[in-house]
């Protein structure tokens, strides 16, 4: 929650703090559950050699809830991978702050793109009801976790857009003064 400081609308800054702690408790259910799921099947596989049917299923859910809950831990953080090439070659601050509402605005627009698509794939899974082959657990529930983690992100890209924004009227505002 570092940029949570930066935040100036109180609303705001509630719905970022609930989002925060949502998926904190997701990504670390998941971290914890996947470690023990696995020991679980060790110890009843190679110890008590008593196979369990399901387990890799099972574990299927909680892989792509974590991978996605990283994937919006990593927006929220602003920590994500990027590649900054034409940011070594852009020397003028004007430039850099308006690349960066660039790659704000477009980041904003691709990730609800990509939000409208698992959200229609979700409404489809959800429809089809079907279920896994063992343990016949809905597969919505983890093909779900493609569209809240890309509002997450969403959200995240919508606040970082915003503080960009933000930083460019400044800039704006400092080469009027001089």
């Amino acid at each position: 929650m570092e940029y949570y400081e930066s935040i100036k609308t109180p609303v705001l800054k509630g719905i970022y703090h609930v989002m925060v702690v949502i998926q904190r408790i997701i990504g670390y259910i998941c971290a914890i559950a996947l470690p023990l799921i696995i020991v679980y099947q060790v110890v009843l596989r190679y110890i008590l050699k008593v196979p369990l049917m399901g387990v890799e299923e099972l574990m299927t859910f909680f892989i792509i809830w974590l991978y996605m809950m990283g994937g919006a831990i990593a927006s929220e953080k602003r920590s994500h991978i990027e590649c900054g090439i034409l940011t070594l070659y852009i020397k003028k601050e004007k430039s850099i702050k308006i690349f960066n509402c660039v790659k704000g605005i477009l980041s904003l627009v691709i990730c609800a793109w990509l939000a409208y698509w698992a959200f229609w794939f979700f409404q489809y899974s959800f429809g089809l009801w079907k279920t896994s082959d063992i343990l016949h657990i809905p597969m919505f529930i983890g093909e779900s976790s493609m569209f809240i983690g890309l509002i997450f992100m969403m959200f995240f890209t919508a606040v970082e857009l915003i503080e960009n924004i933000r930083d460019f009227v400044k800039c704006l505002k400092g080469a009027e003064g001089k």
